[in-house]
């Protein structure tokens, strides 16, 4: 049966658009970093680098090769861990270009951090590029979090931030830090302004009784 994220991790990416506490486990990403605005041509050139890997790696049994435990599955989301550089914190108006960002695509379980190198190295040979050489593999636990599904314009969401830093008071719950990560569910290219989904998400811990 193919693994579809909709269905089987409805609550890592199809969240409800009230606050929720969730724990979420550790998983593997393709990720790049960068810096700069999201609507400039580096960003789209990181992202094309980051799903032509995920796709050879959904496409490696159609080159002949099967590795232990595959399974057919539908490509995970775009997802992006967001900063702001030191010199543009405490500004009235977000800059934009003051922005830093690790961009990520979630692999499967069966994906190891040989064959990812083995397919960064392929790829780098069938579609070049610069940026693959930046490309990491990596696991990451997030544990603890507070997420909710934002609708609308990315620049709505600190309306959203303010739902959720709301629900962590409520909760005794506080930010750990002022890193957040958004999940992208529908295509902004594509996708009209007030109909994109976004699941907005960050790490949390218990307000200590002291």
């Amino acid at each position: 049966m193919k693994y579809e994220w909709r269905k089987q991790a409805s609550s890592l990416y199809l969240p409800k658009t009230e606050p929720e506490l969730i724990t979420v486990p550790l998983l593997s990403f393709f990720m790049l970093s960068g810096k700069g605005n999201p609507n400039s041509e580096p960003f789209a050139e990181a992202v094309g680098v980051l799903y032509s890997l995920s796709y050879a790696i959904k496409m490696l049994p159609k080159k002949g090769v099967i590795p232990e435990g595959y399974y057919d599955y539908t490509v995970f989301p775009l997802e992006g861990v967001w900063d702001l550089a030191k010199e543009a914190r405490g500004l009235d108006k977000l800059d934009k270009n003051s922005l830093i960002y690790t961009l990520m695509i979630r692999q499967p379980e069966f994906v190891t951090a040989e064959l990812a190198q083995t397919v960064i190295e392929r790829t780098g040979k069938s579609k070049p590029h610069p940026l693959l050489d930046n490309v990491t593999f990596e696991s990451k636990e997030e544990g603890d979090c507070v997420q909710v599904l934002h609708v609308g314009p990315y620049d709505n969401e600190p309306e959203t931030f303010l739902k959720m830093e709301g629900f962590c008071e409520v909760n005794q719950l506080q930010r750990k830090s002022k890193l957040h990560r958004e999940i992208y569910l529908a295509d902004a290219r594509k996708t009209s302004e007030d109909k994109l989904k976004t699941v907005l998400r960050f790490q949390v811990e218990t307000l200590s009784s002291h």
